[in-house]
């Protein structure tokens, strides 16, 4: 007996861990009171759970990644479920292309922690269930898509309501992704204690730095002058020639 037990494997200890007590209780109900009428039940399971692990083993193989990593691959973006633009201009560019636009909340120019507030109170009233927002600078327009899976797997940690972005030891806390609890205290603090600066209510509030490293040019850079126009320029074509 004791050889067999040794040779048995790990395979009924997981099964026993999958399927549980309660499954086990409910099934053993379900065979006294139905006896063999749902047996075809049990035949189509198993037939069922035999495709469904060849298909996953041969994915992974393949692959080398397990089934939800690559469901979550080709799902772009499935958290981000509108995109707005906070900004107190009137462009014909957004009407046109029908970009949705909101002015900031608080008047003033009070500078881009206003504008995560709009985007806060605009997600709160016209998003059910959203929890979180991704904010990112509109003259920066290469930063790199991972980001957002990015903010997506730090998020579920549930280790800081506010995850930010940084390269080459310099932080980008525009790049972040904000969760919706902290609004009633961005509100108290940008109209009663008149706080301004990014980094500075970031740091009080628990953030979290993401690192993203990259060799040929930071993707983050913004474009503020002609020169950083026509760098722009250079990098679009290299991109579309890929």
């Amino acid at each position: 007996m004791k050889k067999w037990f040794d040779n048995i494997g790990p395979g009924p200890l997981v099964a026993a861990a999958f399927i549980g007590p309660g499954t086990v209780t409910l099934c053993s109900i379900a065979g006294l009171d139905y006896g063999f009428s749902l047996l075809w039940a049990l035949v189509l399971s198993v037939f069922a759970t035999i495709v469904l692990q060849e298909m996953s083993a041969r994915l992974g193989i393949i692959s080398k990644k397990g089934l939800s990593e690559v469901i979550r691959n080709e799902i772009h973006n499935p958290i981000l479920k509108k995109v707005i633009i906070i900004t107190n201009q009137d462009n014909e560019f957004f009407s046109k292309n029908n970009l949705t636009t909101v002015k900031d909340c608080i008047e003033g120019q009070l500078g881009p922690l206003v504008g995560i507030l709009t985007a806060m109170k605009w997600a709160k009233e016209n998003l059910n269930k959203c929890s979180w927002i991704a904010t990112f600078p509109c003259d920066t327009p290469f930063f790199p898509e991972k980001i957002i899976e990015s903010f997506i797997e730090e998020s579920e940690k549930k280790e800081s309501l506010i995850l930010c972005a940084s390269s080459h030891g310099r932080k980008h806390n525009i790049f972040g992704l904000w969760s919706l609890d902290l609004y009633d205290k961005l509100k108290d603090d940008l109209i009663n204690k008149k706080v301004r600066k990014v980094q500075d209510w970031t740091e009080k509030n628990k953030i979290k730095n993401l690192e993203f490293k990259f060799k040929d040019y930071d993707p983050f850079f913004n474009i503020n002058t002609e020169e950083d126009l026509e760098f722009a320029k250079k990098l679009s074509i290299n991109f579309k020639n890929e």
